[in-house]
């Protein structure tokens, strides 16, 4: 084979095959002004006399060592990587989806929930489409190849941004939750104030025995199992929303007037617009709608049937009616929530790095698959949670729960798999981190064990730090978090697409979708960090009101 000949060789094997057995996938090398397209394949004994040409000078040992290690033969079957996509998508944003449904109606959140899995999919789409036409499987070098090098930095700063503030608020779960779950396994009305008891000395026990030994895996492919485990402990959840809705009455009976502890547990895919629930600072749960001015008659209320022991809305009427459309002060801070809830971008080009027998298609359809099973997902637990509580439910699902059963053991096992399930998604969203921050800053460089694992140590320990440290970070990452997840979801992979996809005419069908998503992410962008700054003025004004 000489040099003409192999330059004509055609390495888009894209499609699945007649066979039914998939192609390796093609990518293409730009070498100064001429375009020299090899099979991914080179490396097989076959193909010796490709490797031969490679090796010859043409690409160098440097670009042919950057080479081999972006477009490996991939080695993890598909199960195993739509168990870590799901996990990627899952977080713990589900326990979210109940109050999103009571602040939307049901008819509307279905609508919003669909309409953003499918928006969600098409933004795979264009990322899948791009890394092919760019020749690259990371987000960094496709910016670069878009845009130059501020291509390449808002791609790293979105995904390191984005993940950093995922990975915060899981961190956070653990700190907040896994005390109360010791405290209520070991019937304590109180906490005693034991080391065991401290959310700092837990979420750093966790981090170092469960997190860091799984960042230190060389591929995400080894993570299926943990992510798979992941999704169990998030199907039980989802089984015990179900049952619980046939146990609990409405009007709900008895509640705990205590309010305990209520963290806001903003996670990676609310992290953006999670509505901060300011009950214990100014004696106002935001998830309902009355002002200061109206907690007086609603106490008055209380205090004329002290019987009921109910301090929500259960006395109305149609409280225990479902409502298929609502509009109320909050329905506009649920749909970035709904928006957010499929966030998996930073995962998607790594995964598809690493599927075994590699094609645009297969991965497409590992991510169809993905989708399509948290939409089933999210749509069961929102549904079942709202018609247990109806508008009482609060922003996070297993603190409503609390409210009617204080120490019960079947709900304490939920805790327990909530917060497993977000402590084994920590490694998962860390990957695309170090990905990032290793082609940043060690481009070309051959793999080495030092380096993959002194990295995912120094994010770890970093976020360790703003979790502990700092408790007000989730509002700053929240802010941040609106803009890298749009920038992530809709701006980059259509700005990409209209830039590097240069075979399709401006005004084709697929350009012109591409553009109208850019532009709808831009809108998106703006509305969402606009809702947060609103939501800080009126919660800073709340507060110097008290």
């Amino acid at each position: 084979m000489d040099r003409m000949e192999l330059q004509k060789v055609n390495l888009e094997h894209d499609e699945e095959s007649n066979s039914g057995e998939s192609t390796e996938y093609g990518y293409s090398k730009e070498l100064d002004s001429e375009k020299v397209t090899i099979s991914s394949q080179y490396a097989d004994e076959g193909d010796a006399e490709s490797q031969k040409f490679l090796t010859n000078g043409l690409l160098g040992k440097k670009k042919l060592q950057e080479y081999q290690d972006e477009h490996h033969p991939g080695t993890t079957s598909v199960g195993m990587s739509v168990f870590n996509l799901s996990n990627a998508i899952m977080g713990s944003g589900i326990l979210g989806l109940s109050y999103a449904m009571a602040n939307t109606g049901i008819i509307l959140f279905v609508v919003l929930l669909a309409a953003v899995a499918i928006l969600s999919l098409y933004s795979v789409h264009l990322l899948l489409k791009t890394s092919k036409e760019g020749g690259s499987l990371i987000y960094e070098k496709l910016g670069e190849k878009a845009f130059g090098w501020p291509g390449k930095i808002a791609a790293f700063i979105s995904i390191t941004m984005q993940n950093i503030g995922a990975m915060s608020s899981y961190l956070f779960i653990v700190k907040y939750e896994l005390p109360e779950v010791i405290r209520t396994f070991l019937r304590l009305e109180e906490n005693s104030g034991e080391w065991y008891l401290n959310g700092n000395y837990l979420v750093l026990i966790v981090s170092l025995a469960i997190i860091l030994p799984l960042s230190f895996l060389k591929n995400l492919g080894y993570l299926g199992y943990t992510s798979g485990f992941s999704l169990t402990c998030m199907v039980f959840f989802v089984s015990v929303v179900i049952y619980k809705k046939t146990q609990i009455p409405c009007p709900l009976p008895l509640l705990d007037h205590s309010y305990g502890n209520v963290t806001n547990s903003t996670t990676a895919h609310m992290l953006p617009l999670m509505v901060q629930n300011n009950t214990l600072s100014s004696g106002v749960n935001f998830m309902m709608e009355y002002t200061h001015g109206q907690t007086a008659a609603l106490d008055e209320k209380q205090d004329q049937d002290p019987s009921s022991g109910v301090q929500f809305e259960a006395h109305n009427d149609d409280a225990c009616k479902p409502k298929l459309f609502v509009f109320n002060s909050q329905t506009a801070y649920t749909i970035p929530i709904l928006a957010f809830a499929f966030v998996c971008h930073p995962e998607v080009l790594p995964l598809y790095s690493e599927l075994k027998g590699r094609s645009r298609r297969k991965m497409q359809n590992v991510s169809n698959m993905s989708i399509a099973a948290m939409l089933v997902m999210y749509l069961l637990a929102a549904l079942f949670g709202y018609l247990t509580f109806y508008g009482e439910v609060q922003d996070e699902l297993l603190h409503t729960f609390i409210k009617v059963y204080k120490f019960d053991t079947l709900l304490l096992c939920v805790r327990l798999a909530v917060l497993v399930a977000v402590t084994l998604t920590v490694p998962i969203v860390l990957f695309p981190i170090r990905t990032s921050v290793t082609t940043m800053l060690f481009p070309g460089r051959q793999f080495n064990w030092m380096r993959h694992i002194l990295i995912a140590a120094i994010i770890l320990a970093f976020n360790n730090l703003l979790v502990i440290f700092v408790p007000t970070i989730k509002d700053i990452f929240g802010f941040i978090g609106a803009s890298a997840a749009t920038m992530l979801i809709f701006i980059l992979p259509a700005a990409f697409y209209l830039r590097i996809v240069k075979k399709e005419p401006f005004k084709s069908p697929q350009k012109i979708g591409a553009l109208v998503f850019l532009i709808v992410g831009v809108i998106f962008m703006i509305g969402s960090m606009s809702l947060i700054i609103i939501d800080w003025v009126h919660n800073a004004a709340s507060s110097k009101h008290h």
